[in-house]
């Protein structure tokens, strides 16, 4: 048996609480990301010009964004959202530029999506792509 003096009763008095508080935050859970309030936006902002019906991402892939469930549906080569695997999730390969640059997203000269927005998306993705 290890025997505690002073020294020993105050470290687990005053360091030990101390060094379990700095270790909890990262236990925290993430706050849930919104579909409605924090991607629809994103993809509004950064895909819908060209990804609904008769416009030219549209046309290409068959990809529409305009709705959640159109989303979901992916293109007619495949799924675009795998939920809980933004890793292999399409959607983020091509945003992030991870594809051939021919295809990657947004195309052409369009402005990149930011890289905050790229990880809501994949926060988003990693939580299960809920329509919530």
């Amino acid at each position: 048996m290890i025997k505690t003096g002073t020294a020993g009763k105050w470290f687990i008095a005053t360091i030990a609480p101390i060094a379990l508080l700095s270790v909890l935050p990262g236990c925290a859970r993430e706050e849930a990301v919104s579909f409605a309030q924090d991607v629809k936006p994103i993809l509004d902002q950064n895909c819908l010009s060209c990804h609904q019906e008769g416009a030219e991402g549209y046309v290409a892939s068959g990809f529409s964004m305009v709705t959640y469930d159109d989303l979901m549906k992916g293109t007619k080569f495949g799924a675009m959202v795998i939920g809980g695997d933004s890793e292999g999730s399409n959607l983020v390969v091509l945003m992030e530029g991870r594809a051939d640059p021919s295809i990657s997203m947004p195309h052409g000269s369009m402005k990149k999506v930011a890289s905050k927005d790229i990880k809501t998306i994949r926060l988003w993705i990693d939580q299960g792509a809920r329509n919530n």
